[in-house]
């Protein structure tokens, strides 16, 4: 079985370092971050147990242990509820693969104006329109969106903001999956990208979480140039965390003026999903 909640801990606890914490630390140290009995005295707790939570032999540590760590770690409000999550059973992995509700990809393939497409929590696309389409070549069904953008070079040329696009990713991905680490398409992910992205391995051992949430792409058009479109991401209620991803201009923006643009030259609709 994995030991999700110990990885987490003892990754966290290596990116803390001594002075954050008010310990003085004088001559060399042969671990990063802060050791295990630091970290068990500050939070309040015995150095056995922690090994115990670290060695995955506990898995079961009250909320106020979690906190207490949680504190110690200085973890973010993001980070100390997916640690919460950590310690709570694993749900039971779904193996259907999701499709796009019929009357999503019929709204977003009436809309001229907005790139617009849907993705399962893998960041699978599930359904495209045509204008998301003309923004990357990697906009279609059946592309693995974490993927393109680790492996594709076309997304780093895209990409004006790849940097923090794909660490995004990476943390979105964890915190998406929470405990359930036994999930087979997970595990096929992360397998796949771990031989091929040195990118990927160094971001997923920082087990780095942040959520779901709309932000700004900023991207380099081969047809329009720059352009910086905000997005929006929206959970499908009765789905197991399908998201519609809409982009806008700020109106009146000469960004506006260049999606205008990029929009007049999309001259015929794409396959949305599967038959």
């Amino acid at each position: 079985m994995e030991n999700a909640l110990g990885d987490y801990l003892r990754a966290r606890r290596e990116q803390v370092g001594p002075d954050e914490v008010g310990i003085r630390s004088a001559g060399l140290r042969r671990v990063p971050g802060l050791r295990r009995e630091e970290v068990a005295m500050l939070a309040g707790i015995s150095s056995d147990y922690y090994l115990r939570l670290e060695q995955g032999r506990d898995r079961n540590p009250s909320a106020q242990v979690l906190e207490a760590l949680a504190g110690v770690l200085r973890l973010d409000a993001d980070a100390r509820n997916y640690l919460l999550g950590l310690a709570q059973p694993a749900p039971h992995p779904r193996t259907r693969a999701e499709q796009a509700p019929e009357s999503i990809v019929e709204l977003i393939d009436g809309w001229p104006n907005n790139p617009a497409y849907v993705q399962n929590k893998y960041t699978d696309v599930l359904a495209v329109n045509a204008f998301a389409a003309a923004l990357s070549p990697n906009y279609r069904v059946g592309v693995n969106l974490l993927t393109a953008v680790l492996l594709d070079p076309r997304e780093r040329d895209l990409r004006r903001d790849w940097e923090d696009l794909s660490e995004e990713g990476v943390a979105v991905l964890r915190a998406e999956l929470g405990p359930n680490v036994d999930d087979p398409r997970l595990k096929e992910l992360v397998g796949d990208l771990s031989v091929r992205s040195e990118r990927f391995r160094q971001l997923w051992a920082r087990h780095e979480v942040r959520p779901r949430r709309g932000r700004l792409s900023r991207l380099t058009h081969p047809e329009v140039g720059d352009l910086d479109l905000r997005s929006d991401k929206l959970t499908v209620g009765g789905t197991d965390s399908v998201t519609l991803v809409v982009f806008h201009a700020v109106p009146g923006s000469r960004d506006a003026e260049s999606l205008a643009l990029l929009g007049s030259l999309v001259a015929r609709p794409v396959e949305r999903r599967p038959e």
